[in-house]
């Protein structure tokens, strides 16, 4: 065992939640066939790692360590299903895994069956470790509701016998958009943390973009799943600058460009450029396509907002959403100048449906970007209270640095 402290032993386990759960997951559903049994005993094991660690310390081999566990507790649950009892007790470490399991494992969460928030919710917790908290931060919604969803999902699974499969034929591309909004939440779940202690979570960015290359290896047809790759690789280009030395978030604007990784991003506009050629846009497609107008500005002055705004309103006809509204506020704000901008942005965001406005009430970048909004139009009481209340509602720790610094140097 390691002799760590405290603190170490809780990274610790998160850091293997998050290598070893969903391979573990995955292989014992095609060992069982049973999704619910399977994510039950992996979950069982995880908690008994979260008792007894902190006293004991991290296992040399903690993959092991687990599965054993989640074998000791599934022969416990299963005792009277034979069938189950004999293959798990014919289970040993190392795990046999196929290529694809975790992309078997996604599209059987991401059934139609499913309703499409217990679809990503439950991928995201099974496949990839996530905690119920981490995935209500994602879908800006309270952590019961996605408790309930989890629970719903996983017995609609086991009573309709929906299959461990990565579905064949024209089935295909009408279930990969699930799978695309699953990956990505699990994208920007690691490229901005919503709960720990670290500001990023490189192995989950990580993750997404290898199973994006996948399933573009899958579908190598399909424009929406290069447009995602291409995504995540120009977002990914820019790891190097994002933060400082001691895990300070560095804005945009104020990024040393010399960092990023610029092979990365040409690579990324020909994904895009092989997706544009299919004639099929859509909402990642164009994401891609704003991410690379500021990928590819020298600089931030040369960045160039009235395409970004364009590309805005292009999206927010494909996929309306409060978010993409806020995004292209942003955008606005920048294109009409400094404070004719954020009176023009301001506005906007005062016009949103009630509905909208709720949704982004519990989003930190919201009152963030109003805070900004508010400061330039000279109205520095106003913008204060808006920072405070993103500090309220931020939990990745490099944030909520930004924004106390902002509180104390208004």
């Amino acid at each position: 065992m390691t002799d760590a402290p405290q603190e170490h032993v809780h990274a610790e386990l998160a850091r293997v939640v998050r290598e070893h759960a969903g391979r573990l997951t995955a292989c014992l559903v095609r060992v069982l066939g049973d999704f619910a049994a399977a994510e039950d005993v992996v979950q069982d094991a995880v908690e008994t790692a979260l008792q007894r660690w902190p006293d004991d310390g991290v296992p040399e081999h903690p993959d092991a360590w687990l599965l054993t566990v989640a074998r000791r507790r599934g022969l416990d649950v299963l005792r009277r299903q034979e069938l189950y009892r004999d293959k798990l007790a014919r289970m040993r470490w190392p795990v046999p895994s196929e290529p694809d399991d975790r992309l078997k494992l996604i599209f059987t969460c991401c059934h139609p069956a499913l309703p499409r928030a217990a679809q990503i919710a439950l991928t995201l917790r099974a496949v990839c470790g996530l905690t119920t908290a981490q995935i209500a931060a994602a879908f800006l919604v309270p952590e019961p509701t996605v408790g309930q969803r989890i629970t719903r999902a996983k017995r609609k699974i086991s009573e309709a016998g929906i299959p461990y499969r990565i579905p064949a034929g024209a089935d295909l591309p009408d279930r990969v958009n699930q799978v695309l909004a699953v990956i990505y939440l699990l994208f920007n779940e690691g490229y901005l943390s919503s709960a720990g202690d670290r500001p990023h979570a490189r192995d989950l960015a990580d993750d997404a973009e290898w199973l994006t290359a996948q399933l573009a290896w899958l579908l190598p047809k399909q424009p929406e799943v290069l447009g995602l790759l291409a995504l995540i690789r120009l977002h990914q280009a820019r790891t190097s600058a994002r933060f400082t030395a001691d895990g300070r978030l560095v804005p945009l604007r104020d990024q040393d460009r010399g960092l990023w990784d610029h092979d990365a991003i040409t690579e990324a506009t020909h994904l895009i450029e092989r997706a544009a050629a299919l004639r099929r846009p859509g909402p990642y497609q164009l994401q891609a396509a704003i991410v690379a107008c500021h990928a590819e500005a020298p600089t931030w002055t040369d960045t160039d907002w009235p395409q970004i705004v364009v590309l805005y309103d292009m999206l927010l006809a494909l996929s309306p959403s409060p978010v993409h509204r806020l995004q292209r506020a942003i955008a606005l704000r920048h294109h009409a100048g400094p404070r004719g901008g954020a009176r023009n942005a301001l506005a906007d965001l005062d016009a949103l449906t009630p509905a909208d406005r709720k949704t982004l009430e519990r989003y930190p970048l919201y009152h963030a970007t109003r805070a900004e909004f508010l400061r330039a139009l000279d109205r520095p009481e106003a913008a204060q209270a808006a920072d405070q209340q993103a500090l309220a509602l931020t939990t990745n720790p490099a944030q909520q640095a930004l924004l106390e610094e902002r509180l104390t140097n208004p």
